[in-house]
């Protein structure tokens, strides 16, 4: 049995071996087929170069081919670069393997033919260089990219031409491309939506009426209701009903809607069966209290009073106006102002508070501009409510001798202009052709003045036109 010879390393990548090694750990090389190393032939590259200094660790004698063959012929040099074979990696590219023959060489290239005259000549060819290595030199010139088209700039959503959303769905007010969630926010941007009551406008023939959240409250807790009807007679008769609801109750916005609406469905029921205005107009403040105090909860008996069961709870003023009379009515510290057209008489405020302030006025304890200026002046004394102790409903009825103008409205306005006076110089002369418009202009007013509470008012100008004068 022939004996393995040892070798310290392997021939191909030179890892060190040990004793009984077949296979080499690192490359895998058969260890087997390294035929014993002749004794007085010294051992030769087989790209003909001079050999290495043997290393330190150990010396390996590389197996060579032999000088002649057989027949006396030498034996052809062949390049690494000719022998076919596969690196340790598993790539194949040229090397050299020495667990198989190598195999004969391939016959030489045919020479390229030589350019033609419509070809530019090239940079001749280097002897000894492979053409692989001529193609493999870096180009003169890098191809360059396309450029990218230039992006379109969005729409502009103030002129945009956008779709219209489906019915059902509301479009943001900011974006105006994304859709509005069950919260009021905008699916597409996130700006939160102006509430339905955030801002109201209204105009019904010859009244008008606008209320606005304000600039410092987080909902608008006012409400407001504008109607004309034909009394028994058929004169005309317009109705503008306001409602501030008290914040420091539960649910006041609920309060002050219920208020409104209830006041004017009693005035537009009695007025045309004959009741008198201003008889109209107190049962009218009764039905709206009514209408409150259904909102509040009934798990306590109503008839003991508890603070902590705090009840929805608002103020209410409204006016008739018909050919001949001016008819208010009000509970609570929201205000009716009259103001005359041709200003050629001092314009009136035609409500009293219930209000502490008005109560020390009242009794001659402290002057209106002490009162007023106390922080307890806006301290309600009365309003509708469950909780309320009880209703005294106020009315008032006015036969002017002028065509003028009533200033409906709550306290977010004329805490801005307090006085008559006041009110007079802030609403514009015409404001009895442009009801809508003045009723914008005051409630522009208390905004500019800070907005810090809901505003709300109805400008019902004086007379009532006649019929067919106005839009119904």
């Amino acid at each position: 049995m022939s004996q393995m010879p040892q070798l310290a390393a392997c021939p191909s990548c030179e890892e060190p071996l040990e004793s009984g090694d077949r296979f080499c750990g690192a490359c895998g090389y058969d260890l087997t087929a390294v035929p014993a190393p002749p004794d007085d032939n010294p051992t030769v590259a087989v790209n003909g170069a001079a050999p290495r200094p043997p290393s330190a660790a150990a010396s390996v004698d590389w197996p060579v081919a032999p000088e002649v063959d057989t027949a006396d012929t030498p034996a052809p040099v062949v390049l690494p670069t000719d022998i076919d074979g596969r690196e340790s990696a598993g790539s194949d590219s040229p090397g050299v393997r020495f667990d198989r023959p190598g195999q004969p060489p391939s016959p030489p290239a045919a020479p390229p033919p030589p350019p033609s005259p419509a070809q530019a000549p090239g940079p001749a060819a280097q002897p000894g260089v492979q053409p692989a290595a001529q193609a493999s030199a870096e180009p003169d010139e890098y191809p360059l990219a396309a450029p990218l088209p230039p992006e379109v700039p969005p729409a502009d959503p103030r002129t945009a031409d956008l779709p219209t959303p489906p019915a059902g769905l509301k479009v943001c007010v900011a974006c105006r491309a994304g859709q509005v969630d069950r919260d009021g926010y905008c699916e597409n941007c996130g700006h939160a939506q102006p509430r339905e009551r955030d801002h109201m406008e209204q105009e019904l023939g010859s009244v008008a009426a606008v209320s606005d959240r304000g600039l410092r409250h987080h909902r608008n807790e006012d409400a407001f209701t504008v109607s004309s009807t034909a009394l028994s007679d058929g004169s005309p008769a317009v109705v503008a009903i306001v409602c501030d609801g008290v914040s420091s109750a539960t649910r006041p916005d609920e309060a002050s809607l219920a208020a409104s609406r209830a006041a004017n469905e009693s005035l537009l029921a009695a007025l045309p069966r004959g009741t008198h205005p201003q008889q109209a107009m107190h049962d009218a403040i009764l039905a709206a209290s009514e209408a409150v105090n259904s909102l509040a909860d009934r798990s306590t008996p109503a008839h003991e009073h508890q603070p902590h069961v705090n009840a929805p709870a608002c103020t209410i003023v409204g006016s008739v106006v018909t050919p001949s009379l001016l008819i208010v009515g009000w509970v609570g510290d929201s205000r009716a102002y009259w103001v005359p057209v041709d200003r050629s008489s001092p314009p009136a405020r035609l409500t009293e508070d219930d209000s502490w302030a008005a109560q020390m006025v009242a009794a001659g304890l402290m002057s209106e501009a002490e009162a007023y200026a106390d922080e307890r002046a806006h301290a309600i004394t009365g309003w509708l409510g469950a909780d309320a102790y009880e209703l005294e409903p106020h009315t008032a009825s006015f036969k002017p001798d002028r065509p003028g103008v009533v200033v409906v409205c709550t306290d977010g306005l004329w805490n801005y202009a307090e006085a008559a006076e006041e009110m007079a110089e802030v609403i514009p002369p015409d404001a009895a052709d442009r009801p809508l418009h003045s009723a914008q202009v005051l409630v522009g007013h208390a905004l500019d003045g800070g907005g810090h509470d809901n505003v709300t008012v109805a400008v019902v100008p004086f007379p009532a036109p006649s019929q067919g004068a106005g839009s119904a």
